[in-house]
C-alpha cells in the first residue's frame, strides 16, 4: 500500500503530518494518582511512525472532570511535567501528537478519585434516593470548566504539543450540553439547537482567544452515546449544518467525527459517513474512525463473551480517502495491539497484524 493515500503527507494550516494516520484516543488507566509515567512515555513514543497521535482523554482541572480510576490529568506541575517527556519522546521520533482535553459531566459516580465526595456536574440535575448525583451547572461551574479547558489548552502549547483536541462525543460533558436527550434547561444553555451548541461555542472561543490562531483546536463529536447508541445530535445534514458551522465561527480547525464503523453512512440518500458529511458541510480536515482493519466494532472490548476482532481489509476506506471526503484515518484497537501498524500495512504485511484481544489491556506496550 506504499502508494495509498494513507501514507502521503499532509499539510493542515501550519501543522504537516508524514502520513494520514491518527492513532485514536483510547482510555488505558495506567496514570496512578493523575501521572503518566514512563512506560506511559514510552507507550506513545512507540507508536510514533503515525501521522499524528490523539492522547488518552486527559481530565481538566475541574472537580468533577473524571469518570474513571488512573486517568491522567492535565494539570499541576507534576502531570504536566510528565506530559512534556510525552511530547518530547514522540518528537524525538519524528510524531505530531496532541492532548485530548476531557470532562465527563454527568457520568461521574460518587467515590471515583480524585475526590469521592465530589458529586457529577451537568447541564440538567438529577435526584436518586434523596440525593444529588448530578448537579445542575449554573453559570459559575460553566464558566469554571471553560477557564479549566482554556487553561489546559494553553498549558499543552507551552508545553510543546502540536495543537488540542477537545472530547466533545459519546454522552460526555460538552456532548451533553449539545444532545436535547439530556439537555432541557430553558436558559440561554438549553432548548433551540442553536442554544444547546453555546457551551461548546463559548468554551471554543475561550480556547481560541488564548491559544492564538495559528495552534490548531481539534473537535470531537459523535452522534451516538456511550449510554445511547441511537441518540443523535443531527437527525438531518441541515441540523448538522446548523451545528457545524456554530462550533466553525468558534474556532474549530479539524473535525474528528466517532462512528463505531466508518463504513456506515449517516443519513439516507448518500453513502456518505460522518466525516464525509462534516468535510462536505465545513471544508475543514476531517477525521474518520470506527472499526478501521477490524471485524468487531469495539464495543465487543465491554463483553465478556465476545471473542478476538480479527483483521480484515481496508478496500472500504480507500475509496472515500481518494475522493477526498475524509482527510485522516484513526486507528485505535489495531494500535494497541500493533505498535508498529503502521509499518506493516504500509510494506504489505498485513497478515502480520495481531488480532486486537481485550487481552491487550491489561498491560502497556
Amino acid at each position: 500500500m506504499k502508494q495509498s493515500t494513507l501514507f502521503k503527507g499532509i499539510k493542515l494550516g501550519q501543522l504537516e503530518l508524514k502520513n494520514r494516520v491518527v492513532m485514536a484516543p483510547m482510555t488505558r488507566s495506567f496514570s496512578e494518582n493523575g501521572i503518566p509515567g514512563d512506560n506511559v512515555v514510552e507507550y506513545y513514543a512507540r507508536r510514533a511512525s503515525v501521522g499524528l497521535i490523539i492522547t488518552e482523554g486527559t481530565i481538566v482541572n475541574h472537580p468533577g472532570a473524571n469518570g474513571y480510576p488512573r486517568v491522567p490529568h492535565f494539570y499541576g506541575e507534576e502531570a504536566l511535567a510528565a506530559w512534556k517527556k510525552v511530547v518530547e519522546s514522540v518528537h524525538n521520533k519524528g510524531g505530531k501528537i496532541f492532548p485530548q482535553l476531557w470532562h465527563v459531566g454527568q457520568v461521574r459516580k460518587l467515590g471515583t478519585e480524585p475526590d469521592p465526595t465530589i458529586p457529577a456536574y451537568g447541564p440538567m440535575e438529577v435526584v436518586k434516593d434523596g440525593e444529588i448525583v448530578v448537579r445542575a451547572m449554573g453559570q459559575d461551574d460553566i464558566d469554571d470548566v471553560i477557564q479549566a479547558f482554556s487553561q489546559a489548552a494553553v498549558d499543552a502549547k507551552g508545553i510543546g504539543f502540536d495543537g488540542v483536541e477537545i472530547h466533545g462525543a459519546h454522552g460526555y460533558l460538552i456532548d451533553q450540553f449539545l444532545f436535547s436527550g439530556t439537555n432541557q434547561r430553558d436558559d440561554r444553555y438549553g432548548g433551540t439547537l442553536e442554544k444547546r451548541c453555546l457551551f461548546a461555542k463559548e468554551l471554543i472561543t475561550a480556547i481560541r482567544e488564548r491559544v492564538g490562531a495559528e495552534f490548531p483546536i481539534c473537535f470531537r463529536f459523535s452522534q451516538w452515546k456511550i449510554a445511547d447508541y441511537k441518540g443523535t445530535l443531527a437527525n438531518s445534514p441541515e441540523e448538522l449544518k446548523q451545528i457545524l458551522d456554530i462550533l466553525v465561527e468558534a474556532g474549530v480547525d479539524i473535525f474528528h467525527c466517532s462512528n463505531r464503523r466508518f463504513w456506515e453512512p449517516e443519513f439516507a440518500g448518500s453513502n456518505m459517513n460522518l466525516a464525509g458529511w462534516t468535510k462536505k458541510i465545513t471544508g475543514k480536515p476531517c477525521i474518520t474512525v470506527g472499526s478501521v482493519g477490524l471485524d468487531q466494532d469495539f464495543l465487543t472490548t465491554f463483553d465478556p463473551k465476545s471473542e478476538d476482532s480479527e483483521v480484515t481489509s481496508l478496500e472500504k476506506l480507500e475509496g472515500p480517502l481518494e475522493r477526498g471526503e475524509f482527510d485522516l484515518v484513526a486507528v485505535g484497537r489495531g494500535l494497541i495491539s500493533n505498535p508498529d501498524w503502521v509499518e506493516k500495512v504500509e510494506q504489505g504485511r498485513v497478515k502480520e497484524l495481531k488480532p486486537y484481544s481485550k487481552e491487550d489491556l491489561k498491560s502497556l506496550y
